[in-house]
């Protein structure tokens, strides 16, 4: 039986902990011996199978300045793969990518990295950048969303590396909604990433057109922020924050419009859920190719340009008020979305953990 040790800091709020809790209850429950480890634990975490084995690096996040933390970390990470003695490494996200390759150095399992964003923001500075493009030659496989984001990396990296779009979970395929549509709604963390400020104004420059209402779903730093700019445009009546949610595909089905307006991505599961639904969708052209790689524009969907407050206003009031394209969108939505249903999105991952397996030079 192989085994596999899955890599993430934390697994509460976000695509990419989602994402490699899917993918170890998968594996696990496909025969494989599973581990799933993060830095630290948090109060509300993501669910994962019974077969997956958990392990925490330190109960609580590590409030110390970044050489120190990384270090304490690397060190218990490296403890862990001693005493685990896993085939294979899979790690997600930057710092833990980095930490994944710098612990397994002299060990005999494999390690496998993912980058889940626009490597630009995911690597920030001149240092991180040239980290990665160093330590990922050490690294036995990468997976990247984009072709956008495997082409930021040297072709000797670029060579072990495979394209692999995030799975949506089959009750977003199984969801189908024939009543009347009605409001906006998004979904994701009350962040600056997610620019729900610019939708908020986009919205309330047509609101006066449209009946529907605005509604955000989801929990975040900027929650104060938003409800502030909510009194501002005098949209108390029109714009709503209900929180976070656990039943998104329920919540989502029924709703007339869906919009992303990030001004950056990786692959945006909550473009991909709302997709999946068959919700009609509007989505920034986020640097990376996320999105674009998504919705074909003016056939599933609609692309605007990122930080674009009127084009995205016109491309709401455009589908508000057309019933008849914006149900087409929907449609082809739906059809488009079977591409990262999850057997085929796990079928891929099993094909490249197995290829970098019986690849039997470890790269470092």
């Amino acid at each position: 039986m192989k085994k596999i040790l899955f890599y993430i800091n934390a697994i509460h709020h976000g695509g990419a902990e989602r994402v490699i809790c899917n993918l170890a209850t998968r594996f696990s429950e496909q025969g494989y011996d599973c581990v799933l480890v993060t830095s630290f634990r948090d109060e509300w975490e993501y669910v994962y199978g019974d077969g997956v084995k958990r392990i925490t690096l330190f109960e609580k996040k590590l409030d110390t300045f970044f050489l120190k933390r990384n270090i304490a970390l690397v060190k218990k990470l490296r403890h862990v793969l001693k005493s685990e003695r896993p085939d294979v490494l899979v790690s997600f996200m930057a710092e833990p990518n980095f930490r994944a390759i710098i612990a397994s150095i002299g060990l005999k399992n494999k390690v496998v990295v993912s980058v889940r964003n626009d490597p630009d923001r995911e690597y920030p500075h001149v240092s991180t950048k040239m980290l990665a493009k160093f330590l990922f030659r050490k690294a036995d496989g990468i997976v990247f969303q984009t072709d956008d984001a495997k082409k930021w990396f040297p072709k000797p990296i670029q060579r072990r590396a495979e394209i692999i779009f995030n799975q949506v979970d089959e009750v977003f395929y199984c969801t189908t909604y024939e009543g009347v549509r009605h409001d906006i709604v998004t979904t994701g963390r009350l962040v600056a990433q997610k620019n729900q400020k610019m939708l908020m104004c986009a919205f309330s420059s047509i609101a006066n057109q449209v009946a529907d209402n605005l509604i955000i779903y989801g929990e975040g730093e900027l929650r104060g922020d938003l409800e502030a700019l909510i009194a501002k445009l005098h949209m108390e009546k029109r714009i709503f924050l209900p929180g976070s949610i656990k039943n998104v595909a329920e919540t989502i089905k029924s709703a007339k419009l869906f919009v992303l307006s990030s001004d950056y991505e990786g692959m945006p599961n909550a473009l991909m859920e709302a997709l999946a639904v068959g919700v009609p969708s509007i989505s920034t052209d986020c640097p990376c190719g996320g999105p674009a790689m998504l919705i074909e524009h003016e056939k599933n969907g609609l692309l605007v340009p990122v930080g674009d407050e009127d084009a995205l206003a016109d491309a709401m009031g455009r589908l508000l008020t057309d019933k008849e394209y914006a149900e087409s969108l929907g449609a082809a939505a739906k059809e488009s979305a079977k591409r990262y249903m999850p057997e085929k999105v796990f079928s891929e991952w099993e094909k490249f953990v197995n290829k970098v397996l019986e690849n039997e030079k470890k790269a470092f």
